[in-house]
């Protein structure tokens, strides 16, 4: 989204990324006309953190600043959480099932959705792997709120955009508003699982942190009364997980069926 705004305004746009995230992320900004700067694995999402406030220290270039700043729930509270229960009507929310990456989605919308539908119970995930915010301890900080140093709770976890090493300070204010009302730990493996099923039964291309905010809003609904409404959603596309193990299962090449199916007519069989 920077970057695509960034063109249209004519802005240089630099974006720092760790390396474990997507080739195909990188592609599009570039192609965008970003400039990516991948940092090592071993330096976690704070280390993409550290290194672009390093470069805008050292250039006098802006700092987004996403994982602090007001403006980003702010956003989502006059935009996101409006639009959710403006699609919903007349109809009960019961249920409101997210994730986080910066805090932004669940502080400003979750903020407007409990001022305006107070009963609706807003649903919080993590990895499990990653359960920073289960784990009771806080993160240190810089004077600008940005995190000094890695989470103590953390460890790798596939689902990119979800859950960097730190509690950002956005998520933080949010939960000092008590937003949540349940919290579920996300399994290893199960995202990718949720995303693929999504795809071949629903023709919902989500990627995986989408699969796991479905599968934690699946897991809500088996505990939730009958007939209850839920709202989860999906902002990811699958097709930034192409080099990722959600296609990992997916071969290019024709299967046994694929070349059967091939063979059933005569002409143009691909040996």
């Amino acid at each position: 989204a920077v970057a695509m705004l960034c063109a249209q305004r004519g802005y240089k746009c630099v974006i720092t990324m760790a390396e474990p995230f997507s080739v195909e992320r990188r592609k599009l900004m570039r192609m965008l006309g970003a400039k990516v700067i991948v940092t090592p694995k071993a330096g976690k999402a704070g280390g993409m953190v550290a290194k672009a406030a390093e470069l805008a220290e050292e250039h006098g270039w802006f700092l987004c600043h996403q994982f602090e700043t007001d403006a980003n729930w702010k956003f989502h509270e006059l935009t996101t959480g409006p639009e959710i229960l403006n699609d919903m009507g007349d109809t009960k929310l019961d249920y409101w099932v997210t994730g986080y990456g910066t805090g932004g989605t669940y502080h400003g919308a979750g903020k407007y959705i409990k001022e305006k539908s107070p009963d609706t119970k807003i649903v919080l995930a993590e990895p499990e792997a990653a359960n920073l915010l289960a784990s009771g301890i806080a993160t240190e900080r810089n004077d600008d709120g940005s995190p000094n140093g890695s989470h103590p709770a953390f460890s790798a976890h596939p689902i990119q955009g979800w859950t960097p090493d730190f509690i950002p300070l956005v998520l933080e204010k949010g939960e000092e508003l008590n937003l949540k009302d349940e919290y579920v730990a996300i399994p290893d493996g199960v995202a990718v699982e949720m995303a693929q099923s999504l795809a071949k039964n629903e023709g919902i291309l989500t990627g995986i942190s989408g699969g796991a905010t479905m599968w934690a809003a699946v897991e809500t609904a088996k505990n939730a009364p009958e007939g209850s409404v839920l709202v989860a959603m999906l902002p990811d596309t699958g097709e930034r997980y192409l080099s990722t193990p959600l296609f990992a299962s997916i071969s290019a090449d024709m299967n046994e069926e694929e070349m059967e199916i091939a063979k059933s007519t005569p002409s143009y069989i691909l040996e």
